[in-house]
């Protein structure tokens, strides 16, 4: 349920509906807007009996939500969802591109392509420090080592770092050194690892799992905001199914879809869905063209010698022709 306040409510009502809430074992998040304060009852498992909360003074209306997450839907937050991070705005008019490289291997090989993913115009580097694979062989990242590394490219070329936390041992100091915190596929449904990072003082991206629904999304991103953030953005990053003539299934469809039940802002992996380097142009260009809000393209400048995912990132030409039809495709 939604507990819509007055125009002219004041703080002072709005914690008296609050602790009212508290008072039958339900907890109550405010949810600023530009006309009037709303406050969202979570914990219930069933109906809520409305008719005490509205005697409540300052209290206009009580709606009923009718979707299982409450605190990710447009029911209870009509406009969509800007999140600004400095000067970039996720969520806005512009798509906003985050690029680099699957995995941080050396200062070398961040900066050289960092330098490169900005001269052709992104604005969020992304990089792993941890790297949560599928065959416990392969190349897990540099660890805290990679983190600064990251650090020393913000400070050099003043892109935001978007990287991955993967479990409760390294959640805290990702959060020290990164501006957005990835939460991958493999633990979209690692609950007490959402909640964990619901917490956290920086935004979330929280990738769609390999075979997970929108409405499975979606309810994660709400177990994220139920512990307080109001900056999660989801990721699209393709689907399990029959075909295997790509890596993963990209769904183009999800965006407007997400778009159309939830306020969040919704960026696509074009590079993890086609695992090939020859599909991610015309993946990115489908991806902006319905909507997405940005983009997590994997690039590299030595992709033939990169310790994980070469196969699937862009040559820094590639990047900057992919940037140029990004640019013609939005005008």
């Amino acid at each position: 349920m939604l507990v819509v306040m007055k125009n002219d409510a004041t703080e002072v009502q709005v914690q008296a509906v609050i602790r009212e809430i508290e008072s039958w074992g339900y907890r109550g998040i405010p949810i600023p807007g530009a006309q009037r304060t709303a406050v969202c009852i979570v914990d219930n498992t069933g109906p809520v009996e409305d008719s005490r909360l509205l005697s409540l003074d300052g209290v206009k209306e009580a709606i009923r939500v009718t979707k299982p997450y409450k605190l990710v839907s447009r029911e209870t937050h009509p406009q969509s969802t800007i999140i600004a991070i400095g000067d970039i705005k996720i969520g806005g008019e512009e798509p906003v591109i985050m690029a680099g490289p699957c995995a941080v291997e050396s200062e070398e090989q961040a900066l050289t392509i960092a330098h490169l993913v900005k001269q052709y115009g992104a604005q969020i580097f992304r990089g792993g420090a941890f790297k949560p694979r599928t065959s416990p062989y392969s190349f897990q990242g540099l660890g805290e080592e990679g983190l600064k590394i990251l650090k020393k490219v913000r400070s050099e070329t003043g892109l935001l770092i978007v990287t991955e936390a993967t479990d409760h041992t390294n959640i805290e100091i990702v959060e020290q050194y990164g501006d957005i915190i990835q939460i991958g596929a493999r633990n979209m449904q690692n609950y007490s690892l959402l909640r964990r990072a619901g917490r956290a003082s920086k935004p979330i991206l929280l990738k769609r799992g390999f075979a997970a629904t929108i409405g499975e999304l979606l309810m994660s991103a709400e177990y994220i905001m139920s512990e307080g953030s109001t900056q999660v953005i989801l990721c699209e990053r393709g689907i399990r199914t029959f075909a295997d003539n790509t890596r993963s299934t990209l769904d183009l469809s999800a965006i407007p879809s997400i778009k159309e039940v939830s306020h969040l802002p919704v960026v696509v992996d074009p590079s993890h869905a086609a695992g090939r380097r020859e599909y991610v142009i015309p993946l990115s260009k489908g991806a902006i063209a319905v909507g997405a809000d940005g983009l997590l393209v994997e690039v590299h400048h030595d992709p033939s010698h990169a310790l994980s995912d070469g196969m699937q990132s862009l040559y820094p030409e590639q990047f900057e022709k992919l940037m140029r039809e990004i640019e013609s495709l939005r005008r």
